[in-house]
């Protein structure tokens, strides 16, 4: 496994803990280092995407629901919502990943985490992010 595909599940991980339990990730990102080690430079990787999908959540749940148009966004199940947003997030605000790269490695997430239909619900709602944030 690759340090960015390493990073990308930190993070994810972080924010689904942060959803779980509603702290912050200022809470949850000490917490969660004391008991997953990794090196520094994945750890920074990890950390700069799920504080950078912290500090623009209304943007990147806006982008969700917009995309989403047949599913309530508080019907989502919560691994799914943060392989979206963490994927909304680096589609919107981190040009430089390749949006193929985004998706794929999400939807390989929403394999490893999600249910049997996790995949293609990601793929498709990120897919929509793509068509309008990346035309």
């Amino acid at each position: 496994m690759g340090r960015r595909t390493k990073a990308r599940e930190c993070a994810l991980q972080m924010l689904y803990q942060k959803e779980a339990t509603g702290d912050s990730m200022a809470a949850v990102a000490p917490a969660f280092w004391k008991v997953r080690t990794t090196t520094d430079e994945t750890r920074a990787i990890a950390e700069r995407l799920a504080r950078g999908t912290e500090n623009r959540l209304e943007g990147v749940d806006g982008a969700i629901v917009a995309a989403s148009r047949n599913w309530r966004f508080d019907r989502i199940a919560v691994v799914d919502k943060s392989i979206l947003r963490l994927g909304a997030y680096e589609l919107l605000h981190e040009p430089e990943t390749p949006a193929a790269v985004v998706i794929d490695e999400a939807v390989e997430m929403a394999k490893r985490f999600g249910d049997a239909d996790s995949p293609a619900f990601v793929n498709g709602i990120l897919d929509a992010i793509k068509r309008k944030a990346r035309p």
